[in-house]
């Protein structure tokens, strides 16, 4: 009997849970959630942990054998009786600027109208370009490209910004008009990256399929933001790599409106226990130095005013 792998019912989830499939010879199985029926904002569904919670109670309930999340949507706290068993080799980790005119970031006019839900894009936008209007917007990638240049004054957009990731794995790279480097434009811990869980003592049905480099550094970008107790609807960013042995990490903390940044950086070498290390020292010098001041756990709490500049480092 071949597995059951459970995966939100989006073309985007069904693409990429596809190719975990494709790998173990499993079927899929698509499972709807709140996240995915709601028009609600994030923030008030509680964050992009609101699409993991149908996936892990199918899995939980013997519906599935498997789920496969994003990485980035899943919250940090383990869930009772689940365990990541496996991250595959993970995509291009960049956003995306998806604009109309072939524009890129610099070339978009004074007061553009700019889509995305993600308040770690948001204020890595505002502090970048605060002259810009962001617009919050939901939807697939087909529904929030179908914005850009949309006859209705009301609903057009100037450009969006999206996971590279995401529009490779559905085949809509061509819609990038500038993918924004990761050491100047850090995106969300674990972009790009898959998780596939399952229930405790059913690990050796997937691990096959587990990737050293890409879960260390996932799972140290990851801890980060368990670290600083923030959850992944955060203005956090967090990028890491495993160069020469080496395990790297870079992570960000924005205000929310962009106008304060702090960063880390560290490296040890790539052992067993290194990715938790490694967030851990991160983490301990983002707090000594204000995460908690500018980024409070609750990610939707207002910020202080941010200091006007035309052009900053995301």
């Amino acid at each position: 009997m071949a597995l059951r792998i459970g995966t939100r019912a989006s073309a985007l989830a069904m693409t990429q849970a596809g190719t975990v499939a494709d790998m173990l010879g499993a079927e899929l199985v698509p499972i709807v959630s709140e996240g995915d029926t709601s028009t609600a904002s994030l923030a008030s569904l509680g964050g992009t942990g609101v699409f993991a919670k149908a996936l892990r109670d199918a899995l939980s309930q013997g519906e599935v054998d498997a789920v496969v999340h994003s990485y980035k949507d899943l919250p940090t706290a383990p869930e009772p009786g689940l365990v990541i068993a496996a991250v595959p080799p993970r995509a291009d980790a960049r956003d995306a600027l998806c604009a109309r005119d072939g524009m890129t970031l610099d070339d978009l006019p004074d007061g553009a109208r700019v889509g995305t839900g993600s308040p770690r894009r948001r204020a890595q936008l505002s502090r970048y370009r605060p002259d810009l209007e962001l617009v919050d917007i939901r939807g697939n990638i087909d529904t929030r490209l179908g914005r850009v240049g949309h006859e209705d004054p009301e609903r057009t957009l100037d450009a969006v910004v999206l996971a590279a990731a995401g529009l490779a794995r559905i085949g809509r790279s061509d819609a990038a008009t500038e993918l924004f480097d990761l050491d100047r434009w850090p995106t969300a811990p674990a972009q790009g990256a898959l998780a596939v869980e399952v229930r405790e003592g059913d690990e050796h049905l997937v691990q096959h399929i587990d990737h050293h480099a890409t879960r260390a550094c996932a799972d140290a970008e990851r801890g980060v933001l368990a670290r600083l107790e923030a959850g992944c609807a955060a203005p956090i960013a967090a990028m890491a790599f495993v160069d020469d042995g080496l395990l790297f990490l870079t992570a960000r903390v924005y205000r929310a409106d962009g106008g304060e940044m702090i960063d880390s950086s560290r490296a040890m070498p790539l052992e067993p226990a290194a990715p938790t290390e490694l967030a851990t020292l991160v983490g301990i010098d983002l707090i000594e130095r204000g995460a908690a001041r500018i980024a409070p756990l609750d990610p939707s709490a207002p910020a202080g005013p941010a200091t006007p500049s035309r052009r900053r480092t995301p």
